[in-house]
């Protein structure tokens, strides 16, 4: 894609994730400026006339009975954004603050908000100069929009709040003035077409696809390489079996560990032994990874749903046809986030059960603790300590925050979604499940080394290969925080991912299943 048009384009995580990274450039359509320009010369004769439209000519929340004049539209405004900028905590990642402004300009730009096509080209001149506002991450409940978060995104319109420019953070004062440029003068609704919407929290969504993406096909690759570690049959991702229980996400998973595990010596050694069946963790792969993968789906349909459709409110059709809904409400994706953080977290308590059973010591010639002189040397006795105090970390985190609601605005918004809680829980868990996955594939990879000179297939030596370029085999106690950080950044970077692509199409072998394209994004 050469140009995305905002306002017009389908949308998706993907494309919306180039945009804030610059890899490819959003654009305005002629037939966007018609539309956005015909919204706002609605709102302008709203605006003058006696009927009573709320956010146009009357306050905000409780106070939508009040009448506002026509001559303090501007001050109502600018007054809504100062006095809902009251986010608390840390700063957002800048690339999320990147997202909130291309899912509002694409929100915006579909005609619907009433909004000047001045104020959106000047949030679209922001993003292209990374004059990028700086948004803290407490204080939305997630239903009349993201309103703090909003409101801090676009303080910097009107010259106040913080930005993100040229790797330091900078009164937005100072950053126009290094551009030559005036705060703006907000038209009638516009303050409120800002600041209502669900950008915030699928901002977070977006990212969270991506991750979360990264995180289940990484867990495919650890769980196939624990396999050939603790020598695990192959028999329970045979496709005959899946057929009976046909889930989309257990069926791609065990296909995606059947071509990982293509031609493997290991596997090959051990065909015929005397052991019936394994453990869960190993055997139930495509049913608990594959459940994961299924809720992957439903977030990634859910956020871009919501990431294409207009969240103001209220919305304008026309001069005569306004309508006070609901549409800033995040339910819709409040749920699939919680579902989704809990997708991610049950990916972490699977693999510390591998990583456990990798040091139990039961692998016909893999030693306990995963070293062979164990008394005055501890071996990985202790990175499954981090495991398990990361996967109990994210059982307290996987409480749904959707499933709770405090009423607010004097009891107007009287049922709220907590969806903003959601996504950075969400996050945070996939943080944590990126760690032990790392420390996983530490473990399997030593796991491995006591099969030599017996070997995995090709794409699996391709990816045991890489990891002992970055980590030596343990062979007695040392400093092994480093390895761990290093195994981490590996899961982390998607470069495995990558490679094993790279391996299967040199050798002409499958790394994608037939369900791929559905798991992609």
């Amino acid at each position: 894609m050469k140009n995305f048009h905002y306002g017009q384009d389908l949308l998706t995580s993907s494309l919306a994730l180039k945009l804030a990274r610059k890899e490819i450039k959003g654009i305005f359509s002629p037939e966007t400026n018609k539309k956005v320009n015909a919204s706002s010369a609605a709102v302008a004769q709203i605006a003058k006339g006696e009927k009573a439209v709320y956010g146009i000519n009357t306050g905000f929340g409780p106070l939508c009975t009040t009448r506002i004049s026509a001559d303090d539209t501007t001050i109502l405004q600018e007054n809504l954004l100062k006095s809902h900028a009251v986010g608390v905590g840390d700063y957002i990642p800048e690339e999320i603050s990147r997202l909130m402004l291309v899912l509002k300009i694409h929100a915006l730009a579909q005609g619907f908000s009433g909004i000047r096509l001045e104020t959106l080209e000047r949030i679209l001149w922001m993003l292209e100069n990374e004059v990028i506002p700086v948004v803290p991450e407490q204080g939305s409940v997630g239903a009349s929009g993201d309103l703090a978060p909003l409101s801090h995104l676009f303080l910097p319109l009107i010259g106040l709040g913080k930005v993100h420019f040229k790797g330091e953070i900078i009164t937005c004062k100072k950053a126009l003035e290094h551009f030559s440029k005036e705060p703006l003068s907000l038209g009638p609704k516009e303050g409120l077409a800002l600041i209502n919407g669900t950008q915030f929290m699928a901002a977070f969504g977006v990212k969270i696809v991506d991750r979360l993406h990264n995180l289940l096909t990484h867990a495919t690759i650890t769980g196939a390489m624990m396999i050939e570690g603790l020598m695990g049959s192959i028999r329970p991702f045979t496709a005959q079996l899946h057929q009976l229980r046909p889930f989309a996400g257990n069926q791609h998973v065990a296909q995606s560990i059947l071509n990982l595990l293509h031609e493997s010596e290991i596997v090959n050694s051990h065909l015929n032994c005397a052991r019936v069946q394994d453990p869960y963790s190993l055997r139930c792969m495509p049913q608990v990874h594959g459940a994961s993968w299924n809720a992957w789906l439903h977030l990634k349909d859910s956020i871009e749903t919501e990431i294409n459709s207009v969240t103001d409110n209220p919305v304008v059709f026309d001069a005569e046809n306004t309508i006070s809904g609901g549409n800033f409400h995040g339910q819709p994706i409040a749920l699939p986030l919680d579902y989704a953080c809990l997708a991610a977290s049950e990916i972490g308590n699977i693999s510390d059960r591998r990583i456990y059973l990798s040091i139990e010591g039961d692998t016909p010639g893999v030693p306990k603790l995963l070293l062979e002189e164990t008394g005055l040397n501890s071996g990985l006795m202790i990175p499954q300590y981090t495991t398990a105090a990361l996967a109990s970390e994210n059982k307290g985190l996987c409480f749904p925050a959707s499933a709770d609601s405090i009423p607010t605005s004097l009891g107007q918004e009287d049922h709220v979604s907590m969806g903003s809680i959601g996504a950075r829980k969400a996050l945070s868990v996939i943080g944590n499940v990126e760690k032990i996955l790392g420390i996983e594939l530490f473990y399997a990879a030593q796991a491995m080394d006591y099969h030599a000179p017996l070997k995995s297939g090709k794409i699996m030596t391709a990816i045991y290969e890489r990891v002992r370029e970055s980590i030596n085999p343990v062979v007695s106690d040392r400093i092994l925080y480093e390895d761990m950080e290093t195994a981490i950044d590996l899961v982390k970077s998607g470069e495995l991912i990558e490679l094993a692509k790279m391996v299967a199409k040199s050798e002409g072998l499958a790394f994608d299943t037939e369900w791929s394209e559905l798991f992609s994004y």
